[in-house]
């Protein structure tokens, strides 16, 4: 399939809000060994791009593996992570964090502390659902988190290649639950360029007892970007609150994580978001300080979607 103008050509980092931006950092280094690569001048066109140009923004970005992730604190600091979530809320979004052996990472885990356990333990789910060992918990912001394992053996080739290196290699995917799985694959494939992967549906006491939601039943789909490994997973829960994403949500909330992507053609892109009618966050085009320019727009469901060019 011929690539599209301005389609996606990779997942660059998935973005998370933080109200303490030292004790980020120090518990995603403690816990699973991430490394330190900048903390970012504040940027007047990152908080207008956000929508938020009341604010001042101090972004932090640590790697594990190829992949990153960037930490962003506010001032003045936004809501808290609603205490009462789970993975059916439509605002939840968390990303995984390949690991070779389960056990160890599990033991590092708990031993740098700070977090909250979703799962009771790591579960084995059956082999309709790849016969993962996967671990779900909350970091002490309440950001959901998993760590994942594949069986020796299996799974992506290139996690496989680097299965005999370190005990966590790096970010898998990113996933957010949507309310309507058809038309999240509309707006992630159709509008900004994703492939469609592998579809399944998990169900049964280990997915149950993983995403700590009784009677468990969720779509899983797969979107992937030129240039793999991490991409997009939609979870579309048959089960659950799944309560929408509140209307007066910021982008200093820290339940505001976000996906940022990149392309090769960020006018084309824009201009099939418009015909798409897309929820803009920023107006138009933003030319941050490094001079990328970027956009802000917001799924279906209301995630958050941050595209530099």
């Amino acid at each position: 399939m011929t690539e599209r103008a301005g389609a996606i050509t990779k997942l660059r980092r998935i973005a998370m809000v933080v109200g303490n931006l030292d004790a980020a950092e120090a518990f995603f280094a403690d816990a699973f060994s991430f490394e330190f690569v900048e903390r970012k001048a504040e940027d007047a066109g990152l908080a207008t791009l956000l929508g938020v140009p009341d604010t001042r923004i101090r972004q932090t970005v640590m790697r594990l593996g190829a992949q990153e992730i960037g930490l962003l604190a506010f001032d003045p600091p936004g809501r808290a992570y609603p205490l009462d979530s789970t993975s059916t809320d439509l605002w939840f979004q968390h990303f995984a964090i390949i690991v070779s052996d389960m056990d160890a990472a599990y033991r590092r885990l708990q031993a740098a502390g700070r977090f909250s356990a979703i799962s009771d333990g790591p579960q084995v789910l059956p082999p309709v659902s790849g016969s993962v060992a996967a671990y779900k918990f909350r970091d002490s912001e309440g950001h959901p988190l998993e760590l994942l394992a594949f069986p020796a053996g299996t799974g992506p080739a290139y996690w496989q290649e680097k299965a005999s290196g370190a005990l966590f290699l790096g970010i898998d995917h990113s996933a957010v639950s949507v309310s309507d799985t058809e038309r999240s694959i509309a707006f992630y494939r159709d509008v900004l360029g994703l492939t469609l992967g592998e579809q399944t549906e998990n169900i049964g006491p280990e997915q149950a007892r993983m995403d700590g939601v009784p009677n468990a039943a969720v779509t899983v789909t797969g979107l992937n970007p030129v240039h793999a490994p991490s991409h997009v997973e939609l979870l579309g829960y048959k089960v659950g609150a799944r309560r929408p994403v509140a209307f007066d949500t910021r982008a200093d909330d820290i339940a505001a994580s976000m996906f940022v992507m990149e392309t090769e053609a960020l006018t084309s892109l824009v201009d099939r978001l418009i015909a798409a009618k897309a929820r803009f966050i920023s107006p138009g085009i933003v030319t941050l300080t490094d001079g990328v320019q970027a956009i802000a727009i917001l799924d279906p469901d209301g995630h958050r979607v941050m595209v530099v060019q």
